[in-house]
């Protein structure tokens, strides 16, 4: 089965350097993976580099300056130089406005837009209207929509319930993380695999999305910290909801090689 991490992060001046990467992939037979620039960091370059250097392997989401004016400029200079989309962090608004140009020019480029938040975040009214400004532009939502943490498996899910909703725009799709994205770490640690649980927002974007824009993305290194990276990608790939038909296939690695244009 093909296995696509689409949401990894590596860097030299932040995060670990991507021979660490290398390392986690090969040792859990992941094939590709999508590098994510990280919040505060302009400089695409090493990603760029690391793309450069591991051919087929790779593709880069960086991150561009929307207040700049020369914005569109910049879009341009990292689609010519490989890049495959921009990062935006919701939770930084004076970062973003939903009448921004470069979103728009990031869709004509062909550049997704992958995108952080909070659950509110996700379903505000200005996000809503960025994704209708923008239907030829495709939006990748990170971690699940940041499900809130704390105790997750009692209800309300209201905040998460109304960022689904941006499954509507077909222009959308979301990156599932491991569950200690969710769950956060187990008072207890158990031998093996540390959850005995699966919280009940996975089965809900599965409902609003479906399968084929659903997309595994371990989140590393942050996951280090929480679950690791192997018991990141175990635990989605021995998700039960997951395992019947092609379900699990789709969203260990089809739909983000579709999305992203790796080989499938």
């Amino acid at each position: 089965m093909l296995i696509v991490d689409s949401h990894v992060h590596t860097g030299v001046n932040w995060s670990e350097p991507v021979d660490v990467l290398l390392y986690q992939m090969e040792s859990n037979q992941v094939a590709h993976a999508v590098l994510a620039q990280h919040n505060g960091n302009y400089d695409n370059s090493y990603l760029l580099d690391c793309m450069r250097r591991h051919p087929g392997q790779f593709k880069v989401v960086g991150l561009v300056d929307l207040n700049d004016s020369a914005r569109i400029k910049n879009l341009e200079s990292l689609s010519k130089q490989g890049g495959s989309g921009i990062r935006i962090n919701l939770r930084k608004e004076n970062e973003w406005d939903p009448d921004n140009p470069a979103f728009k020019a990031a869709g004509e480029l062909g550049l997704i837009v992958s995108v952080i938040g909070r659950a509110e975040n996700f379903a505000s009214t200005r996000f809503k209207q960025l994704l209708d400004n923008c239907p030829k532009t495709h939006f990748c939502l990170e971690h699940l929509c940041r499900s809130p943490g704390g105790d997750v498996s009692k209800p309300p899910y209201d905040a998460f319930e109304a960022a689904l909703e941006c499954a509507r725009w077909p222009n959308t799709s979301v990156k599932v993380p491991g569950l200690g994205e969710i769950l956060g770490k187990p008072h207890l640690l158990p031998t093996g695999y540390p959850y005995d649980t699966v919280p009940p927002h996975y089965e809900m974007a599965k409902r609003a999305f479906g399968v084929q824009r659903m997309m595994w993305g371990s989140n590393f290194p942050p996951c280090a910290a929480k679950e690791g990276y192997r018991n990141a990608l175990d635990g989605v790939r021995k998700m039960p909801l997951l395992q019947g038909g092609d379900d699990l296939e789709w969203v260990m690695g089809k739909t983000a090689a579709k999305l992203w244009g790796f080989p499938s």
